[in-house]
């Protein structure tokens, strides 16, 4: 990612108990990022990240604080970014034009509504406000994420990297606070410039894979694949990819 100024590094601060990227795993990348500071809003449910007071302590608990600045970007307030398709408008976090360019650092796993969660869900979902995820919720949901995602993309011209880490893939995403155990340990740290090719790689690890039965039934019953197809339709990426190797 070449520098242009001040990077928002996404993240999840993740429920106590969940499966979040630990700050001793992210540590190192994220220090050698200039400028950069890890960015969240607050949830959309009644549990510890709510409000920014209570999110706080849950970022001091799981020691982000020690690794970066982090930003709680809806602490002030909300802003609108205009979306294509259904979704018209994504709000997110008032601090959002503080940043020139983002770094997506995702725990990929399950998601009991999208399916999978990863660098789409990681942007939409995870870089909206508190009301703003209601909103994204309220739409039709698995093209709403693909919707919010090309908004934020389009704020910054596309001035965007994105890294999913593969390990402890539960079937339940970062905001349970009691995950059933993995039903896949590590199966590395993919990365791209195009999101939509990214969680495809990620979901194609998943199907081929002996123990990738239940996440891929997950998947389908969910329809987490649509996510991936609405993407590619209105512009965000490719599905088609080329995986590279690094030793």
């Amino acid at each position: 990612m070449k520098h242009i100024g001040k990077t928002g590094i996404k993240i999840s601060t993740g429920e106590p108990g969940s499966n979040y990227l630990k700050p001793e795993l992210i540590g190192l990348l994220v220090k050698t990022v200039p400028e950069a500071s890890l960015v969240e809003c607050n949830t959309a449910y009644g549990r510890y990240r709510q409000d920014t007071r209570n999110h706080r302590n849950v970022i001091r608990r799981h020691g982000f604080d020690r690794i970066a600045t982090v930003d709680i970007m809806d602490e002030e307030g909300q802003m609108a970014l205009p979306a294509p398709g259904g979704l018209k408008q994504n709000y997110v976090g008032s601090h959002f034009p503080n940043y020139k360019q983002f770094l997506i650092l995702s725990h990929f796993k399950g998601h009991t509504m999208a399916g999978f969660g990863g660098a789409v869900k990681n942007v939409s979902i995870g870089m909206a406000s508190a009301s703003g995820k209601g909103h994204i919720h309220g739409s039709n949901f698995i093209d709403a994420m693909a919707e919010a995602t090309k908004s934020v993309s389009d704020a910054v011209g596309g001035n965007m990297m994105y890294i999913n880490v593969m390990n402890r893939l539960s079937l339940d995403c970062d905001c349970e606070e009691d995950p059933r155990e993995p039903e896949i340990h590590d199966k590395g740290i993919l990365a791209s410039a195009d999101p939509v090719a990214l969680d495809q790689a990620c979901v194609d690890l998943i199907y081929a894979d002996a123990h990738g039965a239940k996440m891929k039934q997950q998947i389908e019953r969910l329809h987490g694949l649509r996510t991936l197809e609405h993407e590619e339709e209105i512009g965000l990426g490719q599905r088609k990819y080329k995986l590279v190797k690094l030793d």
